[in-house]
């Protein structure tokens, strides 16, 4: 069957099965490093996999439906038998197979390309391991337990389910209950027996059913129901029938006619309470028992789902909306008049648009706790390949950011890590040599700094090789300046230039010559820098700065001759009047001047970017001093016009095609209706 992009019922599967995967993955990295799976969790990842493998079916994904099928059966039978301590990493290895498998499967499904994986290698293997434990556990006792299932009467219960609000598709909700059910169950009904979304949003899903599980098997199972928000669960003494209903159906197409609801009668709730009380001690003096609501309803019943491009969307209009908002209360035309009134209704307008904005970038924000999470699993990996003993240190993963910045930060952060376990961590027998712990620490950290993220990851290895580098360097002539100038800093910054690496041997991570650069690339390309420092034998740390946001930024907008530019108040440490006698030229005509005891060199703006204006003169016109990664520059402009919140917007493609213009990192629409370039203030200290 081909489904499409925009498809609620592909979109809710594509959701649901990556959120249960992601979920999957990450119980079986935390259980990993204790070498066994609590009961709890195997009872978990079962249910995982049957709900992976009901709805795979449904949407005839029928390799990833295989997959979970294989592995719903080694799990059914863990729940009865213990698995042998030799066999938790052969397990841990598969199950992390079969995850890699549905996401790639999964990924194939986004981008609408064929789901044609073939899962019958995984399969194979997980079948084997689950003969292996078949064959060393006990038959009889097997055997036993199956022949007093077999002999014991059936259960009967009857369930009604209502769906959170913002549920949707009731109706195939209703339906995946069943089809997961099926296994379970010897005979049920279920009202509405249509296909009627409306009726169950009303009056909630009944099901009755015959089964041979208890009723905490039946509870636990519906309990865990996406987008459920209430629960009643009871058992009952004889099998209900709905009255008026024919034989039981799979809802198929939506019914005209609302079918009745069905209620158990009151006598067969008194019996089935008796007879449960003597199957349960203490259960049917609970209330809860009888009638029980899921408990995270409230919670799921608040939280909705909502598309990407929609909120890219929204954030446009409220882009739209501080520029309109400028041109009203920055209209030439009411410049200095008394318009008390106006005035007022223009301050309220600004406070009702920085909330919407904030409210909105909220929405957009996500913490970067799901990013730090996936670095488990390639630490994880990459440890057991190349024999190193390292624990990941996760701090502040709870720290916030732009979703859009989110995703181009994952790769760099990936590359990191990757390198940091390959190249800075050493072997458990080089730690011990040293003196060190012999399980190396490779610590992800994020925390806010203003208007910025700030994320290290900084591992206790053996540091970076500083004459290694040089040596590289001076070999592939990336060297600039003499080495007796260059800082340490600047020793270490040279590997992020494309094609450095001090890796000999080529490995299935590292040594290829790229990577450094592309992740330098990468963090500029949203507006954020990357440093290193390290210490011989005691390691090293990357620090990136990134924004918090890249649409709408708070900037000071400055004039030369008739243009406008804008710098990011981020960037500015402050600005002044300067005087002719403080000016330095150097034989070279460069100009600088000192500010405190401190050198700065000058940048006119009218000379970059050839802008005719009158101001020449350096006493006339303002100098703005900014600073980046602890370099400054003093920008001269002829005037201050005033600081205002500006929406970034790319350069025109007609502009960007015919040339890359430096110190240039966007452009943005004033009040007045005039662009204002916005100066990228990395590109102009590289300048100077």
């Amino acid at each position: 069957m081909d489904y499409q992009q925009g498809d609620p019922i592909f979109e809710a599967y594509i959701t649901e099965t990556s959120q249960l995967v992601e979920q999957l993955e990450e119980m079986i990295l935390v259980f990993e490093h204790v070498n066994q799976f609590p009961e709890e969790m195997i009872h978990e990842i079962f249910r995982i996999m049957h709900t992976i493998k009901g709805s795979s079916s449904m949407m005839q994904f029928h390799n990833i439906a295989a997959l979970a099928h294989a592995l719903e059966d080694l799990f059914s039978y863990l729940r009865e038998h213990s698995l042998p301590p030799a066999e938790w990493s052969e397990l841990s290895d598969l199950m992390l197979e079969g995850v890699d498998f549905t996401k790639v499967e999964l990924h194939k499904m986004k981008n609408g390309e064929p789901v044609d994986g073939e899962a019958s290698a995984v399969v194979q293997k997980v079948k084997r391991l689950l003969e292996k434990l078949e064959q060393g556990g006990s038959s009889a006792e097997s055997g036993t337990v199956e022949g007093r299932e077999e002999s014991a009467r059936p259960n009967r219960f009857a369930a009604r389910l209502v769906f959170t609000d913002d549920c949707e598709m009731e109706n195939v909700r209703a339906y995946q209950i069943i089809y997961n059910l099926q296994g379970w169950l010897k005979d049920y009904r279920h009202v509405p027996e249509k296909d009627a979304s409306q009726v169950i949003r009303n009056h909630g899903f009944q099901l009755f059913m015959e089964t041979d599980k208890s009723y905490d098997e039946i509870h636990k199972f519906l309990s865990n129901t996406s987008y459920l928000k209430e629960l009643e669960l009871q058992a009952v003494s004889d099998f209900a029938e709905p009255s008026g209903q024919g034989e039981p159906d799979e809802p198929e197409a939506p019914a005209d006619q609302e079918a009745p609801e069905a209620e158990p009668k009151e006598a067969e709730v008194k019996e089935a309470e008796a007879k449960k009380a003597e199957a349960a001690p203490g259960k049917a003096d609970n209330p809860a028992h009888k009638e029980m609501k899921h408990p995270s309803g409230h919670y799921q019943g608040k939280t909705i789902q909502v598309n990407v491009w929609k909120l890219d969307e929204l954030m446009d209009l409220v882009g739209e909306l501080v520029i309109a908002e400028a041109m009203v209360t920055q209209n030439p035309d009411i410049v200095g008049l008394q318009l008390e009134q106006f005035q007022k209704a223009a301050r309220h307008l600004q406070k009702i648009t920085r909330e919407i904005q904030d409210k909105v970038m909220e929405i957009r924000m996500v913490p970067l706790a799901t990013t730090f999470q996936r670095m488990h699993r390639i630490v994880r990996d990459m440890s057991k390949k190349l024999g190193k003993s390292v624990q990941l240190q996760l701090i502040g993963e709870d720290t916030e950011v732009d979703k859009n910045i989110i995703e181009h930060i994952s790769d760099p952060l990936m590359h990191l890590v990757r390198n940091a376990v390959d190249h800075g961590l050493e072997t458990a027998e080089e730690r011990e040599q040293a003196g060190k712990p012999r399980t190396g620490t490779l610590t992800l950290e994020a925390l806010n700094n203003g208007g910025e993220v700030l994320i290290i990851v900084r591992d206790d290895g053996r540091g970076l090789n500083k004459q290694g580098i040089l040596k590289k360097a001076k070999a592939t002539g990336l060297l600039h300046k003499p080495v007796a100038e260059m800082t340490d800093k600047e020793i270490f910054n040279l590997i992020f230039l494309p094609g450095f690496s001090t890796k000999e041997q080529i490995t299935e991570y590292s040594g290829r010559g790229v990577g450094m650069d592309v992740v330098l690339q990468n963090i500029n390309a949203v507006g954020g820098t990357i440093t290193v420092d390290s210490r011989p034998g005691e390691g090293t740390a990357f620090t990136i700065k990134i924004p918090l946001t890249l649409a709408i930024i708070d900037g000071m907008n400055v004039s030369v001759g008739d243009a406008q530019y804008t710098i990011p108040t981020t960037s500015i440490k402050e600005s002044f009047k300067p005087l002719a006698k403080d000016i330095i030229t150097d034989p070279d005509g460069n100009e600088m001047i000192m500010v405190r005891g401190e050198c700065y060199p000058v940048l006119r703006l009218h000379e970059l970017f050839r802008v005719p204006t009158e101001i020449t003169q350096i006493s006339d016109g303002i100098l703005v001093m900014v600073e980046d990664e602890g370099k400054g520059l003093c920008i001269f402009v002829d005037e201050l016009v005033g600081q205002q919140q500006v929406v970034v917007k790319a350069l025109p493609s007609y502009i960007r095609g015919l040339r890359k213009i430096e110190g240039i990192s966007g452009c943005t629409l004033l009040g007045d209706g005039n662009i204002s370039l916005i100066l990228d203030i990395q590109g102009l200290l590289k300048m100077k």
